[in-house]
């Protein structure tokens, strides 16, 4: 099998002492509003390390810089995203921290599905392709085993959350 155009990068560690309470602490309402309040900072701090670095980090959490075109005005827009990957994609779930509306970059992926990642020091241009049915449950089980906060999400809400598979264009530009 070919080697992922997506790097394996992330600073922190999976075991670190603060990572549980940090996971269970997003996992509540006053826990997904201060990160939903923190994605400004988060985003400016890894457009300025291409991804390298993020608010998240400390916990090892999988942070991509997803920069979609608005599908209203044509602009680029960024959303820091925790991503799961897999062979050679990497997974988005629109989960919006369990909110009643669909994020943004959802509806823009929609409208338009290629995107740019930055992630670990890269810019990869790249395709979404939604996933609906038995692989979309299977991939959202495993957004919950890496961070337990998706399940959490699933009963805040009645909607069905989006979820993108992102494979990278080999013949894009960045």
């Amino acid at each position: 099998m070919a080697e992922s155009p997506f790097p394996d990068v992330r600073w922190g560690s999976e075991t670190s002492f603060i990572r549980n309470p940090a996971v269970k602490f997003a996992s509540t309402k006053p826990g997904s509003w201060v990160i939903r309040n923190l994605a400004g900072v988060d985003r400016w701090l890894l457009t300025k390390s291409d991804g390298r670095f993020t608010v998240l980090g400390p916990i090892a959490a999988p942070v991509v810089l997803l920069t979609t075109t608005g599908r209203k005005s044509g602009k680029p827009r960024t959303s820091p995203l925790l991503y799961y990957r897999e062979d050679d994609k990497i997974f988005v779930v629109g989960s919006n921290f369990g909110q009643q509306h669909h994020p943004a970059w959802t509806s823009n992926l929609l409208a338009e599905p290629k995107a740019v990642v930055a992630i670990g020091g890269k810019r990869i241009p790249v395709t979404a392709t939604r996933i609906t049915g038995e692989e979309k449950a299977r991939i959202y089980r495993q957004f919950d085993a890496m961070v337990e906060v998706y399940g959490e999400y699933e009963t805040r809400t009645d909607r069905d959350m989006r979820l993108f598979a992102l494979a990278a264009d080999l013949g894009g530009s960045s």
